[in-house]
């Protein structure tokens, strides 16, 4: 079953520019990874310190597998510096057929 998440993320003022750097590096090993439907990253129009990942995985287990995967390492290390509150993740069911 196909699992798709929403995740925000929220800069800390004066931290956009840094955090943005960090999180566009995540998309390309990201889209290479096995179970990777689509990884793509998004600011919000209205707020450059609030970025958005919309995600399709072909399971849990493969979104499970991408968050242990070491080109994560350098961005987690940093989130607590960088971040202006907690990662927000939403699970989402497609009720829709996927496109092909």
């Amino acid at each position: 079953m196909t699992v798709t998440i929403i995740g925000t993320v929220t800069a800390r003022s004066g931290a956009q520019v840094e955090l943005a750097t960090l999180l566009e590096a995540q998309v390309v090993p990201t889209r290479a990874e096995p179970g990777c439907i689509n990884y793509d990253f998004h600011v919000d129009a209205d707020d450059q310190c609030v970025f958005v990942f919309y995600e399709n995985w072909i399971s849990q287990a493969a979104l499970d597998a991408h968050m242990e995967m070491p080109h994560l390492r350098p961005l987690i290390a940093q989130l607590d510096r960088l971040l202006s509150k907690p990662i927000e993740i939403r699970y989402l069911r497609m009720i829709s057929e996927r496109r092909s």
